[in-house]
């Protein structure tokens, strides 16, 4: 799955559900917490271990105990990966502590008043137990169970319910599932009936699996009628069965009703407004990772493969897909229309999709596969571009797999409300508008997010799909091995879209994330909902690197432990000491003893630019030394920051690449420079180097023409004058404007403003622009308004274009007069190119009128003219501004409860709108104001990472600029 681009234990056994025959000892678990730890990786699977499942190849045909538990890199090496002979070891056994030391003797007299006491007390239980009907109590007292151990929760209707885990039990498996659903779009709700075919492994008198937010009226089990239990907390349902049930295989069928989904999960309701002003409907699913539960009764785990077919009964205006190929349409006697699917191939329940709507699509068959790209029918004309680079890159993996796509046909299918990115879905991959329409007004840069996009989805067809993580705590094998070919196959398919410098930036933005303590390893633990919604964020999709070394040999370093490592380079002569310790922003809970496997690049003076420069040193040990010729000038580590770590380098060191930069700018590739300006304003952060050193390589930039460096530069300088603007540092942030303005300020007021073609170029001016529009420097606003002006002029016709590069700026320029924000606001409710209609309500976000801004951000939150999907975009522009970032975090608070109820709690959303609200405090009193709030929402809430991301942020923050102060007011 893509995320929404932003420019942002106590092991127990398994007791089988047959042994229960009296009452259980109950605890409504909704209420009340256990007195352990519910960790369900130790309970169901493989504990602590993570087995792929590939399609196909029999994944219950062993005893748990057999079970070959291959580690994750072995069954994810295609063809470009050396096979891993690793196993993952077995978590170990638990062993309770037993106290030392020895006990004085009691005293005659102790011990007989001892047992005295004892006596009396047996006595009294006695008398107690042996009173008819203890009359301590008016009803007596009840015998109670003490056979039972375990603690059971309650279902809805007051009785036990038989299952402990927020994991399914592994005695019962699907097999295959006969899903038929009849959506009604009027009423906005659907009937559904469900027949799976399961596979009974140990025998049983129960069958637990996943049923969300749906009104059950009939179940039965090989013909009979069976009891249904429901436990809303864990989303769970139970078949209490009348019998016990023996290995072999039975079917069991729900009939079901629910309302379609009001957010953006499960079988949901969406709109748009065509071009006629007229309101169209339709439904479309969002199952990943726990809501296919929402659609139908399922085993909602993705270890749980099965096939599926699918029958979609709709009115005959629209048209129904899912992921499979049509096998007929038969005509209903009420008027309606029933789809039948073909059978599926093996998957998991996540990736099972339909839709009903009323879509438009054009195809093309590539591969011995039926490409189709569907859209609304306005935009039918944006969908081309979205048609050939699918056809290009499933030829591309296609031959770099060796193993072809495995389905005849593929669809894309542009969704207007969609909160992700994408979606993966065998065979149905969803999108938003955004990311999969291009229309004839857009750029090179708008064909790069589509094409990113496209490329990440489909490699999931391979990565996810075929080859699927057993449990969330994974999730990285698919998002992260999805990303690394997203970029590696658009490098060679499309080379003129550059997107090399965009991967270069993602692993910036990564190892910001991964530098505090709040993060995660690449694998690690997840339990609850919330904690599987919270593994789609930056580490799990974009830890990755551009090493093609053994991936056995190095993999549990890279991804047991959290974070990465920051190595430390001191050369005395031709000795060079290499030291490697974890990179943390703020080091004070640092445990300090992780080590990785770090395959360490490095060129020196004498040649520094070509891959063949490059050396390899492997540093696996807290410190090694490296040799070098005596003749080296200088040494830059991490060639074009291919690998995953910061660099750090003694004074000297620092010294000499500071002044081989100022002689000759290109005495180092663009990625090299870029990598050293955001090593050193990271290791400021983190305090290992003085802001004054920072400033002192920034005295190069004035030379600098690449693109990959000037953003970067201009990120972090960004950043600090956003911090200083926040905390009313009047003086300093003019200063810091004036700083940028000088060591950037010709270039500025070079760029053209004219169309451009080169993707590189565009970013580049772009980033330019915006930064001196927004803090007025140069011509830069003028130029802005006579470009607006121009295109009100032309009536916003094809006679005269704005740069789809600059109009975000252009549009940001307008944005702060009455009349332009007026006119901006039209263009957003009447635009059908996607690209033009996000801009525009950036635009509209980047207002200073507090009331325009308070407007946006209930409309965006209610949906009425803005739709709520960008709810998240509007809150990261208005916190980017001073006049409204105050007023954001106000709204966040005070509509709380309304915000998690349109995205689930853990989110990429809910985790945009937190940091986007919070990242830029830096004093005391937002501190305590953001602890108090965090703190007030329960655990659900105040138990997220992306809440202790966000106070250690504020933190970092406060430090930061408590650090840097004094230099700037010198320095600037």
């Amino acid at each position: 799955m893509s995320l929404t681009p932003e420019r942002a234990p106590l092991p127990r056994n398994m007791i089988e559900n047959d042994m229960f025959e009296e009452e259980p000892d109950v605890v409504d678990l909704a209420k009340e917490s256990p007195s352990y730890p519910i960790d369900s990786d130790d309970v169901v699977y493989e504990p602590r271990s993570s087995r792929l499942l590939v399609r196909g190849l029999g994944e219950n045909d062993l005893d748990e105990d057999e079970e070959d538990y291959e580690s994750s890199a072995r069954l994810l090496g295609m063809s470009f990966m050396n096979r891993s002979s690793n196993q993952r070891s077995a978590a170990s056994s638990y062993t309770r502590q037993q106290h030392s030391g020895s006990c004085s003797r009691p005293s005659t007299k102790t011990t007989v008043v001892g047992v005295f006491i004892l006596v009396l007390v047996a006595s009294v239980f006695m008398v107690i137990y042996f009173v008819p009907g203890c009359t301590f109590s008016r009803n007596g007292c009840p015998k109670t169970n003490s056979t039972m151990n375990s603690i059971y929760p309650i279902s809805t209707n007051g009785e036990v319910f038989p299952w402990t885990e927020l994991r399914l039990p592994s005695s019962v498996h699907p097999v295959h599932y006969n899903i038929s659903l009849y959506p009604n779009l009027t009423l906005m709700t659907f009937q559904g009936s469900v027949s799976i075919l399961v596979e009974v492994l140990h025998e049983t008198k129960n069958i637990v699996l996943h049923s969300s937010d749906m009104s059950i009226t009939k179940a039965t089990f090989e013909g009979e009628e069976v009891h249904v239990l429901e436990y809303k907390p864990w989303q769970q349902i139970a078949i209490k069965l009348k019998d016990v049930y023996k290995k072999g295989q039975y079917v069991l069928n729900i009939n079901y009703k629910a309302n379609l989904s009001n957010s953006y999960d499960g079988f949901y309701n969406s709109s748009y407004v065509d071009t006629n002003g007229t309101k169209r409907v339709l439904a479309a699913t969002q199952f990943e990772p726990l809501a296919a539960r929402k659609a139908f009764p399922c085993f909602d785990e993705p270890a749980f493969k099965s096939t599926f077919t699918i029958k979609m009964t709709r009115e005959p205006m629209y048209i129904s897909l899912s992921n499979m190929p049509k096998v007929k349409t038969t005509d209903l006697k009420n008027g309606l229309q029933e789809d039948e699917f073909e059978k599926s191939v093996k998957m998991s329940t996540y990736l099972v999709a339909f839709i009903v709507a009323e879509f438009v699509g054009v195809s093309n068959n590539v591969s011995k596969t039926m490409v189709s790209v569907y859209a609304v029918p306005d935009k039918k004309d944006q969908v081309q571009y979205a048609l050939d680079t699918a056809c290009k890159l499933l030829d591309f993996y296609n031959m770099f797999f060796e193993n072809d796509y495995p389905l005849r046909k593929l669809d894309l299918v542009a969704i207007p409300d969609f909160l992700a990115g994408a979606m993966e879905n065998w065979g149905l991959i969803t999108f938003r508008e955004t990311t999969l329409l291009v229309g004839s007004n857009s750029s090179s840069i708008d064909k790069q997010l589509v094409t990113s996009v496209i490329a990440h989805e489909l490699a999931h067809q391979w990565f996810g799909n075929l080859v699927t993580m057993r449990w969330w705590n994974d999730l990285w094998l698919n998002e992260g091995f999805a990303t690394y070919m997203q970029y590696m196959s658009i490098e060679t398919v499309f080379p003129d879209l550059d997107i090399d410098t965009e991967f270069l930036n993602v692993r910036f933005k990564a190892q910001g994330k991964d530098a505090l303590n709040s993060s995660h390893p690449v694998s690690t633990v997840v339990s609850t909902p919330e904690q599987v919604e919270e593994m789609f964020d930056s580490v799990s999709y974009e830890k990755v690197s551009k090493q093609n070394l053994s991936v056995s040999e190095m993999m549990n370093t890279w991804t047991v432990h959290k974070g990465f490592p920051l190595v430390t380079v001191k050369r005395s002569g031709i000795k060079v000491t290499l030291t490697q310790e974890h990179f943390l922003l703020n080091a004070e809970n640092s445990t300090g003893d992780s080590l990785w496997h770090i395959p360490l690049t490095y060129v020196n003076d004498s040649c520094s630019l070509l891959s063949s420069c490059k050396q390899v040193f492997h540093l696996k040990d807290k410190t090694a030394t490296l040799k070098l010729p005596s003749q080296v000038k200088w040494l830059k580590f991490n060639f074009r920051s291919d690998g995953f770590y910061i660099v750090h380098y003694d004074e000297e060191g620092w010294s000499d690449l500071i002044v081989a930069l100022n002689e000759d700018v290109n005495v180092l590739s663009s990625k090299d420079r870029a990598a050293l300006i955001n090593n050193i304003f990271a290791l400021s952060r983190a305090g290992k180097v003085s802001f004054k050193q920072v400033l002192n390589l920034m005295d190069y930039i004035k030379n600098e023409t690449a693109t990959a460096p000037l953003t970067e530069a201009l990120f972090q300088l960004g950043q600090i004058y956003r911090l200083l603007d926040k905390r009313s540092e009047l003086n300093l942030a003019s200063r810091m404007v004036s700083y940028i303005d000088d060591h950037f300020g010709s270039l500025m007021e070079n760029q053209s403003w004219d169309l451009e073609t080169s993707v590189s170029n565009m970013t580049l001016r772009s980033a330019l622009l915006e930064m001196a529009c927004s803090l007025d420097i140069s011509n830069c606003t003028v130029n802005a308004k006579r470009l607006f002006d121009q295109w009100l002029t032309s009536n916003k016709t094809s006679h005269f274009r704005i740069p789809s590069d600059l109009m975000r700026t252009v549009f940001k320029v307008a944005a702060q007069t009455d009349e332009g924000w007026s006119k901006l606001l039209y263009t957003y409710k009447h635009s059908i190119n996607d690209p033009e209609k996000r801009k525009t309500l950036e635009a509209l976000a980047s207002t200073q009128d507090v009331r325009k801004i308070i407007w946006i951000l209930q409309k965006s939150l209610d949906g009425s003219e803005i739709q709520t999907q960008e709810f998240p975009l509007v809150i990261n522009t208005i916190c980017k501004n001073f006049a409204g970032y105050l007023y954001a975090w106000d709204f966040v608070k005070e509509n709380w409860d309304q915000i998690t109820q349109k995205f689930p709690v853990g989110s990429f959303a809910i985790q945009s709108i937190i940091m986007s609200a919070t990242s830029q405090f830096s004093t005391k009193t937002h501190l305590m104001e953001a602890q108090n709030f965090f703190s007030s929402l329960g655990t659900k809430g105040s138990q997220m990472r992306i809440v202790q991301e966000a106070i250690e942020t504020i933190k970092l923050n406060m430090r930061w600029m408590d650090n840097i102060l004094n230099t700037l007011q010198n320095w600037l």
